[in-house]
């Protein structure tokens, strides 16, 4: 495992770890901007990436992680050598268990700003930007709002808006997850059918990641086939979680044309008719440019997430 460290200089050095010989270390959460903006492993290595507009919530990683007295940080756009793909396919199906494990895990959501607020409550009037962030929409934010013993939500300013504990009742209405699986019951309790229904209108850039991203949820390991597309890479995924269900808990026969079906279903990212969702009076689809609102007090104009949250802020 690679983590970030803050040195006194404030810049950051790569530092590789093996076994158990791994130190506590902070995780950052996060949605991914533009490709050429992301600060990678290259840059880290090559000394340079300070100029991106990434490198800004890696430094707040860095920052938070010093004030929990935590030395090092480990960020996915630079911790993993993507150029590799025996590393790249280590590092997802390890995923889970990094996160799991850390001992802090920040979600940095760029999208929400609750301006002069303090404290870690947000007023009647922001709560909107929560619940319409980017970042709930994501294929791999699943598992990292479930994986770690706790997570701590940031704004876009770096201020802390609460934590999955505090937010549970707020995650749960805008997810559909289990309170008792955010509140950390082991997923294992959870059939087949639930934690699907969990990843359901969530996007990846990828469209085999949006399986991908679910190998921890059912404690599952297996190559990854880019290119494969999401219907095969789902069919895998299946046959690997009947073969782990067998032997460890008894669970609902499903035929394999049952389950290209529910993947059709549970991946859907675009078509003719999205799914229609309401979220505290709000109507709001998924789509791939975001995500639209209609807002009853709006007269049925129909808004994008940043137009609402103008709107709501």
């Amino acid at each position: 495992m690679r983590l970030l460290r803050l040195e006194a200089e404030g810049e950051f050095s790569l530092v590789e770890f093996f076994g158990q010989n791994i130190p506590r270390y902070a995780i950052l959460s996060h949605t991914w901007g533009a490709d050429d903006e992301e600060v990678t492993f290259r840059d880290l290595a090559d000394g340079v990436g300070q100029s991106k507009s990434g490198y800004s919530k890696i430094n707040f990683c860095g920052k938070q992680a010093a004030k929990d007295g935590l030395k090092f940080i480990w960020v996915d756009t630079c911790c993993i050598d993507k150029s590799s793909s025996a590393e790249l396919q280590e590092a997802i199906n390890s995923m889970f268990r990094w996160y799991s494990n850390a001992a802090k895990s920040y979600v940095y959501l760029s999208d929400v700003s609750i301006g002069s607020s303090t404290g870690i409550n947000m007023s009647s009037e922001e709560m909107p930007a929560f619940q319409y962030s980017r970042w709930f929409t994501r294929s791999w934010t699943l598992q990292e709002l479930l994986a770690p013993t706790s997570v701590d939500f940031f704004s876009a300013e770096g201020k802390m808006v609460g934590d999955r504990e505090s937010l549970v009742q707020e995650i749960h209405n805008i997810t559909g997850i289990s309170i008792q699986a955010l509140q950390g019951r082991p997923l294992a309790h959870f059939n087949i059918d639930e934690r699907l229904s969990w990843a359901k209108g969530r996007q990846a850039k990828r469209e085999e990641d949006a399986v991908y991203s679910l190998l921890g949820i059912f404690d599952i390991h297996m190559p990854l086939i880019y290119g494969e597309g999401r219907q095969k890479a789902f069919v895998r995924l299946h046959r690997e979680i009947k073969q782990s269900s067998a032997s460890s808990q008894p669970s609902r026969s499903i035929e394999e044309a049952q389950i290209v079906n529910l993947a059709r279903s549970s991946f859907h990212n675009h078509g003719p008719e999205p799914k229609l969702n309401t979220l505290g009076g709000t109507q709001y689809t998924n789509t791939n440019n975001g995500n639209q609102f209609t807002n009853p007090t709006s007269n049925g104009r129909v808004h994008t997430s940043k137009q609402l949250r103008t709107l709501a802020i």
